[in-house]
């Protein structure tokens, strides 16, 4: 079995490195030579420079070449580029191959989550469509540090296929065939993130950010299950565990950057400052358009949106989250 990973950023690489540490030869595509020179080389310094890559995998900078005779393909481009990207490859998918995504986001104007645009631009069956979503940073990943993480496909076979190909001692895929939660759960789960980053950057506590994670939690299901999915998947590793994860570790953009919001920075300076801009800052109004299409109320998406758009500062967020009329819990 052979993967292709379309991507050389921080996560396409930790998880190549995944592939090819669970004996899955990995060919990366990358767009820039000197991101594919230092794969070949054996490092990618600019997104994992202490991560010394397992034999097994190379790079090229022509995506055909990448995509030849691959058994499993992995997207891991930014979620607002895949259309564009997924375009030019389309025609040049293997015919049998799992199409994997690693992409936690929905798409702007169109509300469609990355396995949708990859069956209508990729001309991919669902059948043959993964996602994997997770407790997943990309840094504790390369550094082999013990992780789980969540293969979700609507064909239990295929998905089971992927897990195999990257299990490793020391990163643990389960299957399911949640496909809707799953995606739905690593793209809410940035959103709320940059809410529990903005009371980090105010200097509130522990109790603030669990509020705001468990509220968070509930948008997360209340949309699912509107969409399909399973209630359960939301208790699981793809929701409440990546939402745990990507909430509380410094090592996330999208909590660092809502951090510095609540610091006083703009967004164009948080991005002047940090050179990135997190997944979370762009999904959130995709996330909150396929709420009000769908009648789900997401009071904290709403409000992030706000601050993200200057409408509002993380203070007024605060107080925009505190009035709101009392209700039962789980309504």
């Amino acid at each position: 079995m052979r993967a292709a990973v379309m991507g050389t950023g921080s996560w396409g690489t930790a998880f190549a490195a995944t592939l090819a540490d669970a004996g899955t030869p990995v060919v990366m595509w990358g767009r820039r030579q000197d991101s594919v020179d230092q794969i070949n080389a054996g490092c990618n310094a600019d997104y994992l420079p202490d991560l010394q890559l397992p034999e097994g995998m190379s790079a090229t900078t022509d995506p055909i070449k990448a995509l030849e005779d691959a058994d499993i393909v992995v997207l891991a481009v930014p979620s607002q580029t895949l259309r564009t990207n997924l375009g030019a490859w389309a025609d040049h998918l293997p015919a049998d191959a799992a199409v994997v995504s690693l992409m936690k986001g929905v798409e702007l104007g169109t509300t469609k989550r990355m396995s949708e645009v990859i069956e209508e631009v990729g001309r991919v069956a669902p059948s043959r469509i993964v996602v994997l979503s997770g407790p997943n940073l990309a840094r504790e990943i390369a550094n082999k540090q013990p992780a789980a993480s969540v293969v979700a496909c609507r064909d239990h076979a295929t998905a089971d296929r992927v897990a195999a190909a990257c299990a490793t001692g020391y990163f643990r895929p389960y299957t399911n065939t949640d496909v809707v939660g799953t995606e739905l759960g690593g793209a809410v789960k940035n959103v709320v993130a940059l809410a529990v980053g903005m009371a980090e950057g105010m200097g509130m506590g522990d109790n603030t950010k669990a509020s705001i994670i468990t509220r968070g939690l509930a948008e997360m299901a209340r949309l699912g299950v509107r969409l399909g999915a399973d209630p359960g998947t939301f208790l699981g590793l793809a929701g409440v565990g990546d939402l745990i994860a990507t909430c509380m570790s410094p090592l996330s953009r999208n909590r660092t950057f809502g951090e510095n919001l609540g610091k006083g920075l703009t967004v164009a300076e948080v991005v002047a400052l940090t050179r990135q801009t997190a997944e979370g800052v762009k999904s959130c109004h995709s996330v909150l358009d396929l709420a009000r299409a769908n009648d789900v109320e997401m009071p904290i998406a709403e409000a992030v949106t706000s601050v993200i758009d200057g409408d509002r500062t993380p203070e007024e967020l605060v107080d925009l989250l505190m009035s709101r009329t009392r209700k039962h819990e789980r309504s």
